[in-house]
């Protein structure tokens, strides 16, 4: 049997990490020939996680340039990858992650050479278009041009049953987990005296707070709130916790942090590569976060999420427990943390709810169906 090939599209570090497992189940098995492209969205924040996971990449598009605009940047993706990737090669299936603009451009070029499309992480929903904006648009359109939906949940199997998309779907688990167990073992055999010694200054006999904050919808007032916040939570508890910042980048995020959070129960850190992330997740006792990922990560280790979003797509975590929508709200932020610093039951209760998620084999699942489909 001559061996089938797939082409794995990466465009942000979100991608590349839940991709990761799968390229490397399929790397292994004699059935498949696997070739990796960088569209490198994210071009810094990418690079550090495959060099953590060790994804061989055969190309690298490089598409972003200083103040792209998102028609451009999804006109640029559609062509070179059709024209540098797919007119060139031939490939049985484009395997896409989530919700980006690499994800929708990948999906349309693949579309367009009559190329089978495999959408992981399928079926999001947060039902509303402008948030997370254009994210929304982009799974939705890309389930409809999609030929395999390998979804997290059954909830994602239902938005997507709703929609009328029924053929090819399979509820697998999110591959996040598989990543996050897998990079777990990696740092903490290798790496945790060097990273303790590191980040010595955090007093980690205290309780942690890890927060990280990014998303476009919480610029501005919503994220000042969002800071107000955090400084009462830190002065109500300025004795038993410490805060951990990995600070964004974005000007909207660093500018402000840099002025809000002078605190010395506060720690403004760098961003944070992958696998220090996870290890300080490990650490910590909380999250405060707006991130997606994270939402579905800390769980698995039973840490508590409070999420700083009105709406998420992730509404499973919401309903089994393991996570709270606190949006922006400052006093809720408070409120929700505090509960979870005083009260020990309510701490136990979330941190040990059962994570809906998965369970860290959703690519050799994914991988024995295709093998069956073929």
């Amino acid at each position: 049997m001559k061996a089938i090939n797939l082409l794995f599209l990466l465009g942000t570090r979100p991608e590349a990490i839940k991709l990761a497992p799968l390229i490397k189940v399929f790397s292994e098995n004699k059935n498949f020939s696997v070739k990796v492209a960088l569209t490198a969205q994210h071009r810094e924040l990418l690079d550090q996680v495959i060099d953590f996971f060790e994804i061989k990449v055969d190309y690298d598009l490089n598409v972003m340039t200083p103040n792209q605009t998102l028609p451009n940047l999804t006109a640029t993706l559609i062509d070179r990858i059709t024209s540098e990737i797919l007119l060139k090669n031939h490939f049985e299936y484009v395997f896409v992650q989530g919700d980006t603009t690499t994800v929708l451009a990948g999906a349309m070029a693949a579309f367009y050479q009559q190329i089978k499309i495999v959408h992981i992480e399928a079926g999001l929903r947060s039902h509303n278009l402008q948030s997370p904006f254009p994210e929304e648009m982009n799974r939705l359109l890309t389930s409809k041009l999609a030929d395999y939906h390998f979804c997290p949940t059954e909830n994602a199997r239902q938005n997507l049953d709703r929609e009328n998309i029924s053929k090819n779907v399979y509820v697998v688990g999110n591959t996040v987990i598989d990543s996050l167990f897998y990079g777990l073992e990696k740092v903490n055999s290798t790496s945790d005296t060097i990273l303790l010694e590191k980040y010595k200054s955090i007093n980690f006999s205290k309780k942690i707070i890890l927060v990280t904050c990014h998303r476009r919808e919480n610029f501005g007032i919503p994220f000042n709130d969002i800071c107000t916040a955090l400084l009462e939570i830190t002065n109500n508890f300025s004795s038993e916790i410490q805060i951990v910042f990995p600070v964004h980048p974005n000007p909207n995020i660093k500018n402000v942090v840099t002025e809000k959070l002078n605190h010395p129960n506060i720690h403004l850190i760098e961003a944070l590569d992958y696998p220090e992330l996870i290890w300080m997740m490990q650490k910590s006792n909380f999250v405060i976060t707006d991130s997606g990922g994270i939402q579905e990560e800390a769980p698995s280790i039973g840490k508590p999420v409070l999420v700083l979003r009105n709406e998420t797509e992730r509404t499973e975590g919401i309903d089994a427990g393991t996570a709270m929508l606190v949006g922006t709200n400052h006093q809720k932020i408070v409120d929700q943390a505090t509960k979870l610093l005083r009260n020990q039951a309510h701490f136990d209760h979330i941190a040990t709810a059962s994570n809906p998620y998965g369970d860290g084999k959703a690519a050799d699942k994914i991988l024995q169906i295709l093998i069956d489909k073929n």
